[in-house]
């Protein structure tokens, strides 16, 4: 519950400070004495935006503290999740410099304004007189039928399985537009990579076939030199073979005669031994060269088609034509095997909308068994605030589309009068007969929900008499189970109130500043007489208002 406010520097407030306590309390206040002023600067703790126009002195930073005691309400998760030291007593904090930046922090550690709203639904409900238009939208209707149903397990579940469903759903839709572009080229990549797979393309081969064709071309060339050269080394008169027999002889002769010698005799003989393999492989070599008009026009064609490969694909190397190869091969597999994958994905996404549609179908159950029981209490609320005639129908149907609740379409009704047709609530309901119907509304979803604080804005409006004191036993009862503070211009709900705060207007050396503080026993005796009589307060009114105090 919301134990403290502090307000320094924003709009006529220079510095504020007031305590809160649990049950109801009631605020009161002149019209234009900053009642709504309060609720603005509870509104920029809460994650509001804000401008330097709230600030009171331009010089000066503003400052908004709140206190909140939050044991009850199972928030460790929330602030674990958002990295942010849980403590019972949670302060919120919010700062706004005359530059106009905006800081906001959470038990002194700086936080996000979305932290601070997703917080703040969690600790507070700020219900001001626009808010009744609520009671026309389908998504709050639910929100009070599956507290009466007990639904917020499945919901949860429910959703779960329904952001599962909605990516299974966004994967199957990009598989079968991949498959569709696919789809296409596949021809074209199939001819593609069927004449890559028939070249039967080697890595190294391009280097090979430009070294033979080399060798071909140049064969006569290769033949003269071969030929020459073995004439040099075998001729039996002057060959390079008989003088280095010759050569070999010689130092054998003297070999023994000094180690120096038979190390130039060996090195003579390793050089022998060498000469006679080159000789060898010449002459090998002279015999085997011979040219092949078709070898050359078959290496030629080779190289070729190679050379037509690299000019389709726009590469330079085998290497890269067989990167292609692979690269169209995945293609064409992804649009032969594409079929299966999509079958797959389907079967998936059917066993999940299986699921989800089992619980929504249980959802559904559950509010269709609720729905009497909320209109029962609706209507028994709604006698006791004058409003007798009041009845309500809501006509509920189970859809094959997917919400984000359930699979349900809801329409409420109502009828405000004896035999009166049934129509829209908001072309029905009067503004005031509205707020009648939401604090009915709220509560009966204090009875099922653990409701975080609740501030009532001015929900009184357009009633007064014995409606207004129906009203207040409402509140009362609800503060019961939460913490209730209503904004309110009627004296007997003001009485109601546990504790009773005003909100005033005060000349400080020509400066008007508002102020809040809470009443007395005989501050709220001549309040309330106040609100009864006005400024004059007579007797009667001050009787008046003690018998509402009691």
């Amino acid at each position: 519950m919301l134990t403290n406010l502090s307000i320094k520097n924003y709009a006529l407030i220079d510095s504020l400070s007031v305590n809160f306590r649990d049950y109801l309390s009631t605020i009161t206040g002149e019209t234009g004495a900053g009642k709504s002023i309060l609720l603005g600067a509870l509104g920029l703790v809460l994650g509001k935006r804000a401008d330097t126009s709230t600030l009171k002195d331009t010089n000066k930073k503003c400052i908004i503290e709140a206190k909140f005691l939050i044991s009850n309400y199972q928030l460790e998760g929330f602030f674990e999740e958002n990295d942010i030291d849980f403590e019972n007593e949670t302060i919120i904090r919010r700062e706004i410099s005359p530059t106009g930046k905006s800081r906001a922090f959470v038990n002194d550690t700086p936080t996000t304004l979305q932290v601070l709203l997703d917080l703040s639904e969690k600790l507070i409900d700020v219900h001001s007189q626009h808010q009744t238009l609520k009671l026309s939208d389908e998504n709050f209707q639910f929100q009070i039928i599956d507290a009466l149903a007990g639904n917020a397990p499945k919901i949860e579940s429910y959703k779960r399985g329904l952001k599962l469903f909605n990516q299974l759903s966004k994967e199957l839709k990009e598989l079968k537009k991949n498959q569709e572009a696919a789809t296409q080229n596949y021809e074209y990549n199939l001819h593609l990579f069927e004449e890559l797979e028939k070249s039967n393309l080697q890595p190294d081969e391009q280097e090979i076939i430009e070294q033979s064709l080399d060798k071909l071309n140049n064969i006569e060339e290769i033949k003269l030199n071969l030929s020459e050269a073995q004439t040099l080394a075998l001729s039996e008169e002057i060959g390079l073979q008989t003088l280095l027999n010759s050569f070999v002889v010689n130092l054998n002769r003297i070999a023994t005669y000094s180690n120096e010698y038979a190390a130039l005799y060996n090195r003579i003989l390793s050089v022998k031994i060498e000469f006679d393999d080159i000789a060898g492989e010449i002459e090998k070599f002279n015999e085997n060269v011979d040219f092949d008009p078709l070898e050359l026009q078959k290496l030629n064609d080779r190289l070729q088609l190679i050379f037509n490969l690299q000019k389709k694909h726009t590469v330079t190397t085998v290497t890269e034509l067989l990167q292609k190869q692979e690269e169209l091969s995945v293609k064409v597999d992804e649009v032969e095997n594409s079929s299966a994958a999509i079958l797959e994905k389907e079967k998936e996404i059917n066993g999940v909308a299986e699921k989800i549609d089992k619980l929504a179908k249980l959802i559904f159950q559950d509010r269709e068994k609720a729905i009497p029981t909320l209109i029962s209490k609706l209507e028994n609320s709604l006698e006791n605030l004058g409003m007798e005639n009041t009845r309500f129908n809501f006509v509920i149907k189970h859809t094959k589309q997917y919400f984000h609740n359930g699979k349900d379409e809801l329409q409420l009704f109502i009828s405000a009068n004896k035999g009166a047709n049934f129509g829209e609530l908001k072309k029905i309901a009067s503004g005031g007969e509205l707020s009648r119907i939401m604090l009915s509304v709220k509560a009966i979803l204090s009875e099922y929900l653990k409701l975080p604080t609740i501030i009532f804005d001015e929900i009184d409006t357009g009633v007064s008499g014995d409606v207004s004191q129906k009203m207040a036993e409402i509140m009362q009862q609800m503060s019961v189970n939460m913490q209730v503070i209503t904004i309110t211009h009627l004296p007997q709900i003001a009485a109601k109130g546990k504790q009773h705060y005003k909100v005033y207007k005060e000349d400080i050396e020509n400066n008007i500043v508002t102020k809040l503080k809470e009443l007395s026993k005989n501050e709220r005796i001549e309040e309330i007489a106040e609100m009864l009589g006005g400024k004059d307060i007579s007797k009667t009114a001050i009787e008046h208002a003690k018998q509402l105090l009691n």
